[in-house]
């Protein structure tokens, strides 16, 4: 697609997957963030603890965020995808760790990742004032 509006920003730090998707696609200042999950630089997934895996996708989010021109605190949505039940009162008190009141909208879902994955996260964000 090509349109004036529209662009895919990555840097060389940006976790990028096999799979046929853009972390991110920026439209205007809008900054659409796909899922962003514990995988390394190269998208080999890392498995870990609830906490691990959270920590990693949601610093992944962080790069994908700067390389678009943002960061967390620009975030004004979040869509949540936690594999157990047990882990959402730990995924509430991280969360608190990097969104802070007034928090962005925010969608979560449970049951519904793979046995490979925790933990999944993606994002609205607004481009930082220049």
């Amino acid at each position: 697609m090509t349109h004036p509006l529209v662009s895919y920003p990555q840097d060389p730090d940006t976790p990028v997957s096999h799979l046929p998707f853009s972390p991110s696609v920026v439209v205007g200042d809008l900054i659409f963030v796909s899922g962003q999950a514990s995988v390394d630089a190269t998208g080999k997934i890392v498995g870990d603890s609830f906490e691990g895996e959270f920590r990693r996708s949601v610093e992944n989010l962080r790069k994908v965020l700067e390389a678009a021109g943002s960061d967390l605190a620009h975030v004004v949505q979040t869509r949540n995808y936690v594999r157990d039940d047990v882990d959402v009162p730990a995924f509430n008190a991280l969360y608190r760790e990097y969104f802070s009141a007034p928090f962005p909208a925010r969608t979560t879902i449970t049951n519904c990742l793979p046995a490979s994955l925790r933990y999944e996260i993606e994002a609205v964000a607004v481009r930082r004032a220049k």
